[in-house]
């Protein structure tokens, strides 16, 4: 803080701000692992869950597609506008749901015309975005580097309107990055993506399990080293991979073919690829019975999971997404407010119709209170009810 925003705060009687701390060199800290767990890295983890892993991806384009998708209640048309607008083809709200999902953190650049006014919000890639934080710790600006060369964007424009707004989940290590579903999710995502490694495989070799040559004389003869070279290069060319499974085999000189059954742990597979779907599912906030794991009952139906999906996941994270836009786009829109049209959301029919119906029934209230209640706007007074009043 200089000298003059020094004098101008202790004039105004504000109090000075705490000095922030970060932790040792990445955002990522609390995700390190110990104990031989290689280091969280958000490129290939989002490679793994998001391009790889079809219980990730399914779950996050649910929660981002139904945040963008939702019937939207702005008090100002232009707010709505500018929000609902595409930037490089990216739609904001779907964007900054999956950048709050995988990553914890979410950007929005704030590019304006000749007069300072708002004319497009284009979400920036978090992995790209450093904070440049001031002598006290607080954020001054913020760093956007892409193919080796780094762009400076003030936190502040010089008419002091915000340039980048800043919408961060919860870190409790960090002051100045938010903790992504994606860091908890990992480990989840990678036994779901071996346990399908490991049965591709196994339905490449025809759905056989490995065996053993066993070689046996009666005189305890074992082969010379010439012998044990050419079976197994002739193993590894005749007999080896998914075009050769199934294949008979010839043997010779004492030579016997062994299988080696498959243990029930080892054909558990189905269900540990079950229970870490489930695990990603938990992590992204999706009911599992919605991306169609079997044997979920978590849920009566499939009604009720969606009602879940929506109290729990869609609408606190559209609340956090709106109140973060609302706040770095009040300079020039006061009195905005973005909020999600309940009314218009079919899997919350039932409770707005109840919430409808208790509020008709209270007779101890007039229309404007119930209105309030029920999140509309003030009705227009004639001029014969103003003097009624009076």
């Amino acid at each position: 803080m200089s000298f003059i925003d020094t004098l101008v705060a202790a004039f105004k009687g504000e109090s000075a701000r705490l000095p922030l701390a970060r932790g040792p060199a990445s955002p990522w800290f609390f995700a390190d692992g110990d104990g031989g767990r290689a280091h969280f890295e958000y490129a290939s983890a989002v490679r793994r869950a998001y391009l790889e892993n079809p219980v990730a991806q399914r779950a996050v384009r649910l929660v981002a597609e139904g945040i963008a998708g939702a019937p939207l209640k702005a008090a100002d048309p232009a707010l709505a506008a500018l929000i609902g607008e595409t930037s490089a083809g990216q739609s904001l709200l779907e964007t900054l749901a999956c950048h709050l999902l995988l990553h914890g953190n979410a950007y929005v650049q704030v590019l304006k015309d000749a007069r300072g006014r708002p004319v497009e919000l284009f979400a920036l890639r978090p992995e790209r975005v450093t904070i440049l934080a001031g002598e006290d710790g607080w954020p001054a600006a913020y760093a956007y580097d892409v193919a080796g060369r780094r762009m400076t964007i003030p936190l502040h424009g010089e008419d002091a309107s915000p340039n980048v707004i800043h919408i961060r989940h919860f870190h409790p290590a960090d002051d100045h990055y938010g903790a992504g579903c994606l860091a908890a999710a990992d480990e989840a995502i990678a036994t779901h993506n071996a346990a399908a490694r490991w049965n591709r495989q196994l339905l490449e070799n025809a759905a056989r399990p490995s065996g053993a040559l066993v070689y046996e004389t009666g005189d305890g003869d074992t082969l010379t080293p010439e012998q044990f070279d050419r079976l197994k290069t002739e193993l590894s060319q005749a007999y080896a991979g998914s075009h050769n499974a199934g294949r008979p085999m010839l043997l010779e000189g004492g030579l016997k073919w062994q299988a080696i059954a498959l243990t029930p742990a080892d054909m558990d597979f189905a269900t540990l690829k079950a229970a870490a779907a489930r695990d990603v599912a938990l992590a992204f906030g999706v009911p599992p019975m919605l991306l169609g794991l079997p044997g979920d009952a978590t849920y009566a139906n499939y009604r009720e999971a969606n009602r879940a999906l929506w109290r729990l996941t869609l609408l606190p994270l559209a609340a956090k997404i709106f109140a973060a836009l609302c706040e770095g786009l009040a300079p020039w829109f006061p009195e905005a407010c973005l909020a999600i049209d309940l009314d218009q959301v079919p899997a919350l029919a039932e409770d707005r119709e109840r919430l409808w119906s208790q509020v008709t029934a209270a007779d101890f209230l007039d229309g404007d209170e119930k209105r309030a209640l029920l999140g509309l706007p003030e009705r227009p007074h004639s001029g014969k009810e103003v003097e009624n009043k009076s």
